[in-house]
């Protein structure tokens, strides 16, 4: 049932995202600013952020324990899928990535950049930006996203259940939406840790999806180390396992440079196909672990 369940909710999400509903940023969002305030660098804004956080997750993974322990296990998937649905997804991309690979096929690079500067980080927002700096960003956001958004929760719900994907999300959600913007760094390094598993075997999924070859030689000294962050592993492996230069705009208008208007979107397309060739493999993945009798 954990497969089904998980199937049903992905299917689900995706509608929801292309239609651009329910977004669970929002979700997250209300739910903290419910939460008590606390002044810039107070560590007691960190610690209600995770009270905020760790406490459904318990009571979660209680409710299905105890619905086992009693019988009543069916009972608790149609919450789960509930959960999935809303843990999962990133609504309002599809339209952005469209107006972006418009504006870029016109050579409206000022176009492209005001249509996706608010969803890149803080830090990577400056207006001198280059068209190849610019896409880099991008791209890895979108990765990054994505692997937040559907990856993680799928890693966690299989190996621990519902309780254990709310938390992995809620901490990637404290990290972006907590109202404490001095307490998100604390955040973001705990959330580092429950995605340094999933996210490794994400960059390994790229490599059966994509050019293996490539992969290999991208990978060599990243995937399994300690110090690279969760973005620059995902993106360096994309990268090797992307064929045609998709991820290397500098290299793509030596060799094709009549075709640089149409880089961003074939680009852009590339990701997206790995993405969810990555995806399928991890179905396939833990249909194999449902039929071994693991989950």
């Amino acid at each position: 049932m954990v497969l089904v369940v998980f199937l049903l909710a992905w299917l689900v999400r995706r509608r929801l995202d292309l239609s651009g509903a329910l977004s669970g940023d929002r979700l997250w969002r209300a739910w903290f600013q419910a939460g008590r305030s606390a002044e810039a660098g107070h560590e007691g804004g960190i610690r209600w952020g995770l009270v905020r956080v760790v406490v459904p997750a318990l009571l979660l993974s209680g409710f299905v324990w105890l619905a086992a322990a009693e019988g009543w296990r069916m009972a608790a998937y149609p919450l789960e899928f509930l959960l999935l649905v809303l843990l999962m997804g990133a609504p309002g991309w599809k339209p952005l990535l469209r107006a972006y690979s418009e504006a870029w096929s016109r050579g409206d690079m000022q176009a492209a950049w005001h249509h996706i500067k608010d969803c890149l980080p803080a830090d990577e927002r400056g207006q001198a930006i280059s068209p190849d700096e610019m896409h880099m960003a991008l791209s890895k956001q979108l990765i990054v996203t994505l692997f937040e958004r559907f990856f993680l929760v799928a890693f966690w719900y299989v190996v621990g259940g519902i309780g254990l994907a709310f938390l992995a999300r809620g901490l990637v959600a404290l990290q972006e939406q907590w109202p404490q913007a001095a307490a998100r760094p604390r955040f973001a390094r705990i959330a580092g840790w429950v995605s340094w598993i999933p996210a490794r075997l994400l960059a390994c999924t790229f490599g059966l999806a994509g050019d293996l070859a490539g992969w290999l030689k991208a990978v060599r000294g990243v995937l399994f180390t300690l110090g690279p962050a969760t973005d620059r592993v995902l993106i360096q492996a994309a990268n090797g396992a992307l064929t045609g230069y998709a991820l290397d705009p500098a290299r793509f208008s030596r060799v094709h440079p009549d075709e640089w208007t149409a880089f961003g979107g074939r680009s852009l397309g590339a990701i997206r196909d790995l993405l969810n060739r990555s995806m399928l493999v991890w179905v396939c993945g833990i249909a194999l672990l449902v039929i071994a009798g693991v989950v």
